[in-house]
């Protein structure tokens, strides 16, 4: 008789079973696809067994030093291989992945800090060599974990990730999860002020990963190899991530925007897949390089934030990629939430969002809960598995965006007759300006459409006669012409909307506000300027 197989472990509890567990994934992949390139970070690799190995030594590297289950684990990081070892060991220790934007200011980051109750950080040698981020973590009594990547030289004394993983088992922690048990709290990114706590569940996330794949039409045969240049600190790429590894592919990691370092990235690696954001698609259109390089590979280029302009989004499926494809979610609404898919590019053009994707129902509900019918607008609002937990420590905020049973995105949009989705605006930049609801977004576009125009942001400021001024907030492109003023946009502007449209005044600026993932950030114009027609 052959001898008895000895399982790995011996479970603790049923719930080992049939949990749901974000750790799970790259466990389970490790299995399957092995010696398989998981990840790519310039001239590194990691294959899948060496990542479940790393992920399984620092999680339990975290319980050696007594973090209890539902423990918060803050994370400091820009993109790199230790980067996902570390939140993936985080996800098998059963404890919470706190990711906090590396963009925000001190004040901000304390804040999060201090709202998600953090004891251990794991943050870029960088990041913690700045002296204002150092004494912060040493105020707040917060122990670092250092990633050290090329050219870095941590200081002595202090815990690496590298150190962490050098040692240790290698097998995956007996650890109780159950899958409703808070995974990760990922804070907003600000555009309506104070940062909220998004807490989500194992299977909050884990419900949209294989959602993902089989829109985007990937599989473990296809071995498709992704772009990862969006920051894993934001859901729209961890989502990427952790789909990609579902199902064996690999990714690419950058540490930021280079389009020159993407397009020779795409070649050398055969990238198949590229999310980016329609500013992106942009500049690597235009990249002087681009003709010289074979770019053959690309099967799809998902793009997110934003609808891309009619003129560039043909541009691009005619001279880069083509298939592209619109993804929209929310850090609450784990993304895809909405998908614009690859078929309808070229049959409908402004500012689709699509349908919802293959576990979410979308709808637009009017002021007293009622779903509306096609081409009434309303706030569009969603149902399925991948919603949030709720804020942390904020239940009235959670009670409020979960009104009627469904999650209520703030969002304005319509159904069109085949049962597309249309966005119009965000609910707060809907400019009532004379008694006239005027989308902002409507106004944005039309400015993007001058040749001179690089950026456009329109929102509502107080006004003595017309309630709210419509007023545009615009940022020149490098080759406009030197005497371009406000009025050579406003009679541009005056071509293509209503009188009520026109803004009443457009202000030239340097720069817009916004996030690292390329949000503007319009409540800070709200703020810097609300007293622009009070003089």
């Amino acid at each position: 008789m052959p001898a008895a197989v000895r399982p790995e472990s011996t479970p603790q509890s049923p719930q080992r079973i049939a949990r749901i567990a974000l750790g799970d994934v790259i466990h389970r992949s490790a299995r399957r696809f092995g010696a398989r390139t998981a990840l790519v970070e310039g001239g590194h690799r990691m294959s899948y067994r060496e990542l479940d190995a790393a992920s399984n030594r620092f999680a339990h590297h975290l319980l050696g030093l007594g973090l209890a289950s539902g423990e918060r684990v803050g994370m400091l990081c820009n993109n790199s291989i230790q980067m996902v070892v570390a939140l993936l060991g985080i996800q098998k220790a059963g404890l919470v992945w706190v990711p906090i934007n590396t963009a925000l200011a001190v004040d901000a980051i304390g804040y999060i800090l201090g709202h998600a109750e953090i004891r251990h950080v794991v943050i870029d040698t960088a990041l913690h060599a700045k002296p204002e981020l150092r004494e912060l973590l040493q105020q707040a009594g917060i122990a670092p974990m250092l990633c050290v990547l090329d050219g870095d030289t941590p200081p002595e004394g202090i815990a690496t990730v590298p150190q962490a993983i050098s040692q240790g088992p290698v097998t995956l922690p007996e650890v109780d999860i159950d899958s409703a048990q808070l995974a990760l709290i990922m804070y907003t990114s600000g555009t309506t002020g104070r940062q909220k706590g998004v807490m989500h569940s194992h299977a909050s996330v884990h419900s949209v990963l294989l959602s993902n794949m089989v829109e985007w039409g990937s599989s473990p045969e296809r071995c498709d190899v992704w772009s990862s240049v969006l920051p894993l600190f934001h859901c729209g790429q961890h989502t990427v991530l952790m789909s990609a590894l579902a199902v064996g592919g690999a990714l690419v990691l950058f540490r930021g925007f280079d389009p020159g370092a993407v397009l020779t990235a795409i070649e050398r690696h055969r990238i198949t897949v590229m999310v980016g954001l329609p500013m992106m698609y942009g500049a690597l259109l235009a990249h002087p390089q681009r003709a010289a390089l074979d770019l053959s590979s690309l099967r799809l280029c998902v793009y997110a934030m934003a609808p891309m302009s009619r003129t560039l989004l043909l541009r691009l499926l005619d001279e880069f990629c083509p298939n592209f494809a619109l993804v929209s979610g929310q850090t609450e609404m784990y993304p895809g939430a909405t998908i614009f898919e690859v078929q309808e590019q070229r049959r409908r053009f402004g500012s689709y969002w699509g349908v919802g994707t293959l576990v979410n129902e979308v709808a637009v509900m009017g002021d007293g809960g009622e779903l509306l019918a096609p081409n009434q607008v309303g706030e569009i609002v969603f149902r399925g598995p991948n919603v949030m937990l709720g804020y942390y420590k904020d239940a009235e905020a959670t009670a409020n965006v979960q009104r009627f049973g469904w999650h209520h995105s703030g969002d304005l949009g319509k159904l069109d007759d085949d049962g597309q989705l249309i966005f119009l605006d965000r609910l707060k930049d809907m400019v009532k300006s004379g008694g006239e609801n005027v989308p902002s977004l409507k106004v944005e576009e039309v400015l993007l459409r001058h040749p001179a125009v690089l950026n456009a942001a329109v929102v509502g400021l107080p006004h003595d006669h017309w309630g709210e001024a419509i007023t545009a907030f615009v940022t020149r492109r490098p080759d406009a012409p030197a005497d371009l003023t406000a009025a050579d946009l406003t009679a541009h502007c005056r071509e293509h909307l209503g009188g009520f449209e026109v803004p009443k005044e457009i202000v030239f600026l340097a720069a817009l506000p916004m996030t690292s993932t390329g949000k503007i950030q319009k409540f800070e114009l709200r703020q810097a300027h609300g007293a622009h027609y009070q003089r």
